[in-house]
Formats: C-alpha cells, sequence, structure tokens
C-alpha cells in the first residue's frame, strides 16, 4: 500500500518522543528498533471489532476514523483522529478485545509500538504513564459531553456541532473557510446520530441560511458564530 506521505524513521521516532519527553536513550533505541510504520490508504482497515489489542497506535499523517457497527448494519463513528495522537490502546488497559473498528478517512501513515514495549514505559517512565493517564481522561471527558450533545441537542444543534468539531479538529484550507476534511453524507450523519437524509435536509438548510456552502463533499463554514449559536442553542 502506498499514501502521499513520506515520513521517516527518524522523524516518526522524533513525534513520539516529543509526545513522550523526556526519553532515556536506552528508550528512545528500544522505540526505534521496536516501530513498525505502516502506509494505509482510504478506507483500508487498521484495526477490527472482535480483534486483540497486541500494539498502540499513533496516527503520524492523514485521518482516522473510529466506530462501531451497530444494529441492522448501521455503523455510528465514535470519534475521529486526527496527527498525531495515539489510538487503539484502550482496550488493552481494559483487558478487552477492540470493541470498535478503525478506518482510514483518507491515505495516513501510522506507527505501531508493541504493547509490551509501551508498557515498560509506563513502569519505567513517569512522563509516559501521566501521557496516558491524561489522554484517557481527556477522551472520557470529550465522549461525556458528546453523549449528552446526541441524546438532548436536536437535529440543527447536533448537526452544527459536528461540523464545528471538525473544523476545530482538522482545521480549513488556505482559503480560511474549507473544512480540510472530505467525509461522506453517511459519515457526517454517524457522527451527528442521525440519518442520512436528515444531515442533507439540514446541510441544505444551513447552506440556505449562508452558514455554510457545498460543493460536493467540500463544505466551507461562511458563519462560524452562527453556527457556534446554533450548536449550543441544540
Amino acid at each position: 500500500m502506498t499514501a502521499k506521505f513520506l515520513v521517516s524513521k527518524d522523524e516518526v521516532i522524533k513525534i513520539i518522543s516529543d509526545r513522550w519527553t523526556p526519553l532515556s536513550e536506552s528508550q528512545r533505541k528500544l522505540l526505534a528498533d521496536n516501530v513498525r510504520i505502516v502506509s494505509f490508504k482510504k478506507n483500508d482497515i487498521i484495526y477490527r471489532d472482535g480483534e486483540p489489542p497486541r500494539e498502540v497506535m499513533c496516527l503520524i499523517a492523514g485521518k482516522v476514523k473510529v466506530y462501531k457497527d451497530g444494529v441492522n448494519g448501521r455503523s455510528q463513528i465514535i470519534r475521529a483522529i486526527k496527527a498525531v495522537d495515539f489510538f487503539g490502546y484502550r482496550a488493552f488497559f481494559a483487558g478487552e478485545e477492540y470493541k470498535t473498528s478503525a478506518m482510514a478517512i483518507d491515505n495516513c501513515v501510522v506507527a505501531f509500538l508493541p504493547i509490551q514495549l509501551v508498557i515498560k514505559f509506563v513502569h519505567e517512565n513517569n512522563a509516559v504513564s501521566m501521557f496516558f493517564i491524561r489522554h484517557l481522561a481527556k477522551l472520557l471527558g470529550t465522549a461525556d459531553e458528546r453523549t449528552v450533545s446526541l441524546t438532548q441537542k436536536h437535529i440543527r444543534g447536533r448537526l452544527a456541532e459536528t461540523l464545528l468539531f471538525l473544523k476545530d479538529s482538522y482545521g480549513v484550507e488556505e482559503d480560511g473557510y474549507t473544512l480540510s476534511i472530505y467525509l461522506s453524507r453517511e459519515d457526517i450523519a454517524s457522527m451527528s446520530n442521525m440519518t442520512t437524509s436528515n444531515a442533507i435536509r439540514t446541510l441544505s438548510s444551513f447552506a440556505v441560511e449562508n452558514m455554510i456552502a457545498i460543493d460536493g463533499r467540500k463544505i466551507r463554514i461562511m458563519q462560524d458564530e452562527e453556527l457556534r449559536k446554533v450548536s449550543k442553542l441544540g
């Protein structure tokens, strides 16, 4: 598999080491000796629900979605991973198999680290253990907020929140408006906990109100503050 990103092992080691600073020289060497760097194409599966967790993953470049297959074959996007972020380790710490699956949203590069190496670092290095504690705590806080939003907000509020989440997570292109992530209407609906038809209608209504502009999968946020008001009011 090939991707548009060219990332060297030295760059990957620096990226991970910077997140876990300080690492000792021996730990950096172990990291270099054991890291596995894999390129994925759009829609490639990175791990599957039900598989045993054996590696910690770090998204070096690109975008990844974590999702859960629900009833009637409908999938629910749990979170979107951006570079540079770690994922795929919660199941190990919980003593479980994966409860979700991960798929490349576009071409991406992922660094894989053996779980046992990471556990060794956690035991040896307080900085690494605190990193994962903080990371899990932030994920839990975000999950709590999303649960409230997806169950209590109306359709317009949920979709506005999703668009703003994508903007805040991935940013915009050089024009300052276009989201730098292109998702299908099905994915946007999944993230907003609504049907695809409702997502399409609501996007259209936002466009009529000039809060956004739509060009295929490209979405431009034209009135950020107005969209945030819609999200806040729910």
